[in-house]
């Protein structure tokens, strides 16, 4: 039976975006409408971040065995029991899960329609048989795998994130279509768990990345037995026996290479395409929905925040789209994006993490800066660790500004922390050389590449000459 319901909020999707604004705005006394067509939690918790950390995680415990030796302990060739990896995976999603479900929003007090949204007008959403007239919509449907189109590619089965932690049998040869995070993190998880693993770029593996750091981490994932080939156009894909076999393109000079899966990692596409955004007044093209740095579109009663957007793909800023957009909704503050101090994070192993400006971009955008390095080689708690890859970088600008820091190693995802606060609170080196960390740990290595900055001036002949003098007086 047909029926209309009003409200403050109604949130399209039910991924990171859609429900911090629906349980904040809840909370907070708001009348609010939740539609999800698919999984609650969306993609980070089924498709994504949680199962891709849980796969790596048991990679991780594999590797182990090839490592311990130098410690002086000998575990074996491990026994990998593939299916229970996958068991394993959809155990820590299921443990997540609660805390996403409907049953949860229905008991903070959101109404959920669990069916597609579309728009019928610029105020009013249908979903199912229900119409929903709201003060306020916000389009949080997130995005998808993009498939590329390669020759072939739809007559072979392939997987992507969003089927590949269902995958029943451990991969024999994995080819990967993509050298992006996904990709590389996707490649890093099954050469550990005993897969051969072939990554094709067509352009350079993670090329948002600082290219000194790319390349250390390129030569560690080769020498644990990952192909990657960079430069290289997928031209052609097509079934072999029970596997597949993709053709590539190399300085113009072609080869085949045979796998038994395929995965498509070659970036991801907002979901737009059943909502009728033109029936709302809502403007978007291939890269996602227009918003402004409040996140309206252009009916200003519509919000559209996390990878809808086609802003930069990561549950956190889904997460801090959301605030912006309950600050702006429910409280009239014109609260705006600043994307300066956004962190991002690849989990290889070693993990690669930024914050800020690359060393490119800001000797585009500042012209002079300085570039500091410290390597985890001269870190103590690495050296105990022996794990010893990597190094933080650290772009600075005028007197001591912090522009940007990208650090590949080892917990690179939480030392990225203190710069990222940093950059956000507009402090100085001096803030981070001054600061006490405990010892023996990796996050020394941030205050002493920041202390690196200082250095020259310390030990200058102008200062040996003031401490001179000084001691003249006792």
């Amino acid at each position: 039976m047909a029926e209309t319901w009003n409200a403050d909020i109604c949130v399209i999707g039910a991924g990171a975006a859609g429900l911090v604004v629906a349980a904040g705005a809840s909370q907070m006394g708001a009348d609010v409408v939740l539609i999800e067509k698919g999984l609650m939690g969306g993609d980070c918790l089924n498709y994504g971040c949680v199962p891709s950390k849980a796969l790596l995680a048991a990679g991780r415990m594999a590797a182990l065995a090839a490592r311990a030796p130098a410690f002086g302990v000998t575990l074996g060739e491990p026994n990998i029991d593939f299916a229970r990896v996958q068991q394993h995976v959809s155990e820590v999603v299921a443990g997540i899960a609660p805390t996403d479900s409907v049953e949860r929003f229905t008991g903070l007090g959101v109404r959920v329609i669990e069916d597609d949204a579309v728009f019928t007008g610029p105020a009013a959403v249908r979903a199912g048989e229900t119409t929903i007239r709201a003060r306020r919509f916000v389009i949080a449907t997130g995005s998808w795998p993009a498939v590329p189109p390669v020759k072939g590619l739809d007559k072979v089965p392939y997987l992507t994130n969003e089927t590949i932690f269902t995958n029943p049998g451990r991969p024999g040869h994995l080819l990967i279509l993509g050298g992006g995070p996904i990709g590389m993190e996707m490649a890093q998880a099954h050469r550990d768990l005993g897969s051969a693993v072939t990554v094709v770029e067509m352009a350079a593996p993670l090329g948002r990345e600082d290219p000194e750091l790319v390349d250390i981490l390129l030569t560690r994932l080769r020498a644990r037995g990952i192909q990657i080939i960079a430069g290289a156009e997928a031209v052609e894909v097509a079934a072999r026996g029970e596997g597949v076999v993709l053709t590539v393109e190399e300085a113009a000079q072609r080869r085949e290479l045979a796998g038994s899966h395929l995965l498509v990692a070659s970036g991801r596409a907002a979901v737009v395409e059943s909502l009728d955004l033109e029936a709302a007044g809502v403007a978007y093209t291939e890269a996602g929905v227009q918003v402004d740095q409040r996140l309206r579109t252009t009916n200003h009663k519509i919000f559209a925040i996390g990878d809808v957007t086609g802003a930069q793909q990561f549950t956190h800023v889904a997460s801090y789209h959301a605030g912006i957009a309950l600050r702006n909704i429910l409280f009239r503050m014109p609260a705006k994006v600043n994307e300066q101090a956004i962190p991002r994070v690849t989990y290889t192993d070693p993990e690669l993490a930024h914050v800020g400006m690359t060393e490119a971009e800001a000797r585009a955008a500042a012209g002079r800066i300085g570039v500091l390095r410290f390597p985890f080689a001269e870190n103590d708690r690495a050296q105990t660790e022996r794990d010893t890859d990597g190094l933080v970088k650290v772009v600075v600008g005028r007197r001591g500004r912090i522009l940007g820091a990208s650090i590949l190693g080892a917990h690179a995802g939480d030392l990225i922390h203190p710069w990222a606060l940093a950059i956000t609170a507009k402090l100085k080196l001096s803030a981070m050389a001054g600061a006490i960390v405990p010892y023996p740990t990796r996050t020394e290595v941030s205050k002493r590449a920041a202390g690196s900055y200082y250095q020259p001036a310390l030990t200058s002949a102008r200062t040996k000459r003031i401490v001179r003098f000084l001691a003249r007086f006792g």
